[in-house]
């Protein structure tokens, strides 16, 4: 996942039915529409509709991806695919609550631009709850933190992943050759723990960092996209060639498995924390709806594909991370290599957003003059702190299912049927929708508990029990 913080004052957005996107409503802020015509209006020079769905895109393909044909396999063949299919119609569900819930208080409190935490903070203060009206700022505070987990979550993941690639493609550089179709075991030269490559890491992704200017990281996260792109199609040409006889799959497995699919899942349908951002810098924010299904159906198909086309394809031998099955030839390498070069430069878009959250408010308590060198400080500590966690968990599959678990099912799935409840309740609701609302938010609470339980038992299993992923590969 790829996202950065934008705050409110980067946009000049107006919300009226009577605005253009060159002038204000004839009546100030006052002159706002009735909220079924509510419309959003962006600047001249906002993302088009086209830049939009890019970073839509973006913002929901990562790791998560390679992940999920484990994932199928923990889920089964048919009961996986099912599966996502309920999910990410689930999650679109629920972007499009907080869409909704924001342009409500929008126009509700005159506002060109709510952010997440701030729309659950509007929603808790229109609570018939006296307490919860009281304490409605806890809702920014909660929402923040769970934004700066799942962030520092994902950082932890890509430590991690780069750490797996990396030892698989130097370890097995002496085996590695140009014949792609070759069906042997390749017998890795060993090599130190991944857990070093971890701290090799380290040095160079604490410099990128200390990159602070988004046109910079822009360029970096460009070249990132590229390389991924090229991987994926790569790794697609790949799989669906010569997929063994799949009727002897389970269309279920073990259910004390599932939790662990779970995890993943949400961990990979996480990009509810760019929709309100991308919406609000549109030109013409009207076309954001189209725009946020057409692209989540994308990333739905490219999901269920991708696990379903992986797990066939290598069956009880895949990996935590797809790449981590591709033969040891020099194309395969490189895509290996290319995935990685892409992932080590979105750490910085995603460290952005903790980053933004975490230092200013640290670094304004110290004078002007120390403000730079605490801001560095602050940045080593962070990025420090995340390679310190994956060292400790070095397992990518359990990484993702534990990060997706915790904090990823919160923002996803738990807050906004919630938030919807808060801020509808009072003006009044069809009995079916708080149901539907409250269903959802139990099948996301659920998932937290038994998916984060389920990743902590895998965690405190026996090293011996672990299959060290990176010691052979079978192609």
């Amino acid at each position: 996942m790829s996202t950065r913080r934008l705050r409110s004052e980067d946009y000049n957005d107006y919300s009226s039915t009577d605005v253009t996107p060159e002038g204000s409503p004839p009546g100030g802020m006052n002159g706002f529409a009735h909220p079924e015509s509510y419309q959003r209006f962006g600047e001249t020079n906002g993302t088009t509709w086209y830049q939009t769905l890019i970073h839509l895109l973006k913002g929901n393909i990562g790791t998560g991806l390679l992940g999920l044909p484990l994932a199928v396999k923990n889920a089964g063949i048919l009961l996986g695919p099912l599966s996502l299919v309920v999910m990410g119609v689930v999650a679109v569900h629920c972007m499009g609550i907080l869409v909704k819930c924001a342009h409500h208080f929008c126009y509700r409190f005159q506002k060109q631009f709510v952010d997440y935490g701030g729309a659950v903070m509007y929603g808790l203060e229109s609570t018939p709850s006296a307490w919860l009206r009281t304490h409605a700022v806890w809702g920014r505070r909660i929402v923040g933190l769970f934004l700066i987990i799942t962030q520092l979550g994902f950082c932890c993941v890509y430590f991690v992943f780069l750490a797996d690639n990396l030892k698989q493609v130097i370890s097995a550089a002496n085996g590695t050759t140009n014949d792609c179709n070759s069906n042997r075991t390749v017998a890795m030269t060993p090599t130190m723990d991944s857990r070093l490559y971890m701290l090799s890491i380290l040095p160079f992704v604490v410099l990128l960092t200390f990159i602070q200017n988004l046109k910079v990281l822009s360029i970096f996260s460009m070249l990132a996209n590229v390389a991924m792109l090229v991987s994926l199609v790569l790794i697609y040409q790949y799989i669906v060639r010569d997929i063994p006889d799949p009727s002897d799959l389970p269309l279920a497995a073990a259910w004390k498995t599932y939790p662990l699919f779970f995890g993943t899942a949400i961990f990979a349908f996480e990009g509810i924390g760019v929709v309100l951002p991308l919406e609000n810098k549109m030109k013409n924010p009207r076309q954001f709806p189209v725009i946020l299904y057409v692209g989540m159906t994308v990333v739905t198909i490219l999901y269920i594909s991708l696990s379903v086309l992986g797990y066939l394809r290598f069956r009880a031998d895949i990996q935590a991370s797809i790449t981590l099955n591709l033969p040891n030839c020099w194309l395969y390498q490189a895509v290996k290599l290319l995935f990685s070069f892409g992932i080590f430069f979105t750490y910085a878009v995603q460290f952005y957003v903790p980053a933004e959250i975490v230092i200013p408010p640290l670094v304004a308590r110290v004078s002007e003059r120390w403000g730079w060198l605490v801001n560095l400080l602050l940045r080593v500590a962070l990025v420090s702190v995340t390679c310190v966690l994956a060292i400790l968990i070095p397992r990518l599959d359990i990484v993702i299912s534990l990060v997706g678990s915790v904090s990823s099912s919160a923002l996803a799935l738990i807050f906004p049927p919630l938030l919807e409840i808060a801020t509808y309740y009072a003006e009044g609701m069809h009995p079916l929708v708080i149901a539907k609302d409250i269903a959802i938010s139990l099948f996301g609470f659920v998932g937290f508990v038994v998916g984060t339980y389920e990743a902590l038992v895998e965690l405190a299993a026996p090293a011996a029990a672990v299959v060290n992923s990176t010691s052979t590969v079978v192609q």
